[in-house]
């Protein structure tokens, strides 16, 4: 925006228009997180100005608001007022994401299952975001990532087959392209209770691990860490396991996650995924 000035010093922007369009503008990409301090800085705005246009943002959806500061909105992430519930999911998932992604370093996804592919709802990443490749409002191929992976493993075959057609395309010299070869992989996934991995599948040098969002149905999304290929994923794994399960209660408060065979996984064997990332029932 136009800075506005008068006898060389700036000026506050005379309209409640100018003054949004000064906030929004603060948040310079879709993963931004910013205090109200930081607001207030960026644009130079009165503190009282900035919280209570802040408000009215937040109360139209163009910025959300969580306890380490504001982001983007739906709106302002072009998911409109009708977001099929991504809304709740965001809002569930922010401060995990925000927890995982101070406690690695690594940039942190959510994303949910489109079709064949995923579609990011959000992005939290320090000096790694840059780097890798994925926006906010963005898809990727879901049998490329290890998002795509961790969901598409909770899902009937036959409903897999049918998101996907007979053909999958490679991304890279490492993307699994052959069907056949996607279920032995998916199989392993739910034998590891849902934990999956990717190492320059979707994009050479990013590697990635994630896991599920389930309820009662199925998987409704997927949390992941993405750093790049020297990354060690296998340490933070269980990281990821945990807030993947803690979204799931706040979805789903009292619902037992679902298998693939359509029963409810209630009462069945407690797993544990253990330090080196891989997963199974407690030793004795």
């Amino acid at each position: 925006m136009t800075e506005l000035t008068v006898a060389g010093r700036r000026e506050t922007p005379p309209s409640m228009v100018e003054r949004m369009t000064l906030i929004l503008d603060a948040f310079n990409g879709p993963s931004a997180r910013l205090t109200l301090e930081d607001v207030a800085r960026r644009t130079r705005l009165p503190r009282s100005t900035a919280h209570r246009i802040l408000d009215q943002l937040v109360r139209q959806r163009w910025l959300s608001h969580h306890s380490y500061g504001y982001g983007l909105g739906q709106r302002a992430l072009g998911l409109g007022g009708r977001d099929g519930g991504h809304g709740k999911i965001r809002e569930a998932a922010a401060p995990l994401l925000h927890e995982l992604q101070v406690t690695t370093g690594l940039v942190a996804h959510l994303a949910v299952l489109d079709g064949a592919e995923v579609f990011y709802l959000d992005k939290l990443g320090g000096r790694l975001a840059t780097s890798v490749p994925s926006r906010v409002g963005g898809r990727a191929p879901a049998h490329s990532t290890a998002l795509g992976k961790a969901m598409l493993a909770w899902l009937e075959p036959e409903q897999v087959d049918a998101l996907l057609g007979s053909e999958i395309a490679r991304m890279t010299s490492r993307t699994i392209g052959e069907l056949g070869t996607l279920h032995q992989e998916l199989h392993r996934i739910r034998q590891r209770r849902g934990l999956a991995f990717e190492r320059g599948e979707s994009f050479p040098g990013i590697a990635c691990v994630a896991a599920a969002i389930r309820g009662a149905e199925g998987p409704v999304a997927g949390i992941s860490l993405v750093g790049d290929v020297r990354a060690p994923l296998e340490n933070v794994a269980p990281l990821v396991v945990t807030a993947a399960r803690e979204a799931s209660q706040v979805l789903f408060p009292g619902s037992a996650p679902s298998r693939p065979d359509g029963r409810s996984a209630r009462g069945g064997p407690q797993w544990t995924v253990r330090p080196n990332g891989s997963a199974g029932p407690p030793r004795r």
